[in-house]
Parts: C-alpha cells; sequence; structure tokens
C-alpha cells in the first residue's frame, strides 16, 4: 500500500473513530439493536417476539433452532416466535441474533482474499464462542452465555477494519500491510464498538485485555480469564490433539480454571457438540 493511500485509509478510519461513526453493515447493526433491545430487564416475551420478527433472517434462524432436538427433544413443532423464545430463553436469543448478523457480514460481497479472510475470523469467533461457554460453565459460575457473547466479540475489531478495508481493496497490495494494520488497531477499535454498543464492562474488558492478561495469583477467575482459555484453546480444538499440548508453556488461566491434560479432552468433546449447535441454528 503507498504511503499516501496508507494515509487516507488511516486519516478515514481514525476520524470513524473519534467521531464514534463506525460504518457497520446494517445486517449487523441491526442485530446489535436487537441484542439491546432483548437485555431490558422489564421486556415482555410478546415484546421479544415483535422484535425478531422485524429481522426475517433471525425470524427464520430462531424458529429453526426451536425445532431442533436439542432445544426440543419432544418434537412437538414450534411455529411461532413467542412460543419459540420461551423455549429457547432470552440469552440464546440474543447470542443467535449476534450469530446471525456476523455470518451476514462475512458473507458480505468481498473479492478474492478478503472473502476466505473474512469467512476465517467467522468461523473462529463461532470455536472461540463455543469453547467459552463451555470452559464457563464447567469450571466458573459465571454465565455461560456471557462467556458466548465475549467469545463472539473477541475479534470484533478485526471484523471491522477488515470490513473498513475492503473499501480500499484497491490500495492493498500486500496482506502482510493489511495484517500488520490490523494487528495495530484491533484492540481500540474492538473497545470502541463495544462501548458505541453499550456491551457491558465485563465482556469489554475480557475481549480488550484478553491477548495480554497476566492476573495475579490471588485474583478473583474473571471473564477474561475464560476468553483467555478459549482463545489459547482453538488452535488445540482445531487440530483435535490435546494430547500434544506442552502444559509448560500454556496461559495462567488455564491453572486458574484448573483444566489439565485429564479433564481437557471431556471440554473439546462438550464444546464440539455446542459448536454444532450453533452451526446447525445459522447455517
Amino acid at each position: 500500500m503507498e504511503k499516501n493511500a496508507e494515509f487516507t485509509f488511516l486519516e478515514d478510519f481514525t476520524a470513524e473513530l473519534s467521531a464514534k461513526k463506525l460504518v457497520f453493515p446494517t445486517s449487523l447493526g441491526a442485530t446489535m439493536k436487537i441484542r439491546k433491545a432483548l437485555s431490558q430487564p422489564d421486556i415482555s416475551n410478546d415484546q421479544v417476539a415483535r422484535i425478531i420478527g422485524a429481522e426475517p433472517v433471525l425470524s427464520a434462524k430462531v424458529l429453526h433452532l426451536s425445532n431442533t432436538a436439542s432445544f426440543n427433544p419432544s418434537g412437538r413443532q414450534v411455529t411461532d416466535l413467542r412460543s419459540a423464545t420461551l423455549l429457547l430463553g432470552f440469552a440464546a436469543v440474543r447470542n443467535i441474533a449476534i450469530s446471525v448478523g456476523m455470518k451476514q457480514l462475512a458473507e458480505n460481497k468481498y473479492k478474492g482474499g478478503f472473502s476466505v479472510q473474512m469467512d476465517g475470523l467467522w468461523r473462529r469467533s463461532l470455536r472461540v464462542a463455543a469453547l467459552a461457554m463451555v470452559v464457563a460453565r464447567n469450571k466458573t459460575r459465571m454465565s455461560p452465555d456471557k462467556a458466548m457473547l465475549a467469545g463472539l466479540l473477541h475479534d470484533i475489531g478485526k471484523f471491522y477494519i477488515l470490513n473498513r478495508a475492503h473499501q480500499y481493496q484497491d490500495i492493498f497490495n500486500s496482506e502482510a500491510v493489511l495484517w500488520n494494520l490490523i494487528d495495530d488497531w484491533n484492540a481500540s477499535i474492538g473497545a470502541a464498538i463495544l462501548e458505541d454498543w453499550e456491551v457491558p464492562d465485563e465482556i469489554r474488558d475480557a475481549v480488550v485485555n484478553f491477548k495480554h492478561y497476566q492476573a495475579a495469583p490471588q485474583h478473583k477467575i474473571s471473564l477474561t480469564d475464560v476468553l483467555t482459555t478459549a482463545d489459547f484453546l482453538d488452535a488445540v480444538f482445531v487440530h483435535n490433539q490435546p494430547e500434544q499440548l506442552d502444559w509448560s508453556q500454556v496461559p495462567a488461566s488455564l491453572q486458574r480454571l484448573h483444566i489439565d491434560a485429564d479433564n481437557l479432552p471431556a471440554l473439546m468433546l462438550e464444546t464440539k457438540t455446542e459448536l454444532s449447535i450453533v452451526l446447525h441454528a445459522i447455517q
């Protein structure tokens, strides 16, 4: 990328950041508004059904998931959104909304390498989300759905930068240049996005800090521990070789969460099940 072109991109990019005018595709912006609406403490199930009904893709996915064996073992067909949201629960619906929005973003009309990179980011986000959910459920008392949300959003800064770089793709002549830019800006843009979306501080802190997290030994186990662990274990999950993990090189968060060679295979198997449920729901 030529210096003048790089300067133009960065100038536009930083202006968006400082003005908080984040430019996301309508699909993801809409699903984040839905997530926010669904988080209202006094919202009724009828209101939830109306909100979901305003987004056709999300409506179809929610109804589809409510008729899967995992959530509906009775096999009694669910045909309306009110019944579907009662069956699934608000937390699951919120996470489905974000998963659907990110999938739509990843499937935007990108060219060449951008399409491959977006798809890779989306799939990794789903894996980390499933891992975070399973770790939280088995090793902590915190909400598994909150952990899943942190996993879904942990690379949101990369999604944003790739999406914006796509608008300037003629000036990016090297993937190395693009990924250097992403590495430099990922944390700050991610923090700005989550603040703009009014995502809870605990999730925002985990997303911003998990890459370089070093908690004191006596520190209370946090969502950041869970996300650090999920992010690290993703490579183990992809290669399906937990027995080859060098336990002398793992992040301290795994030890703090009491994850070891004996219980890791069971966590991986449970993650595979959770991931298949999510993928089946939003395909």
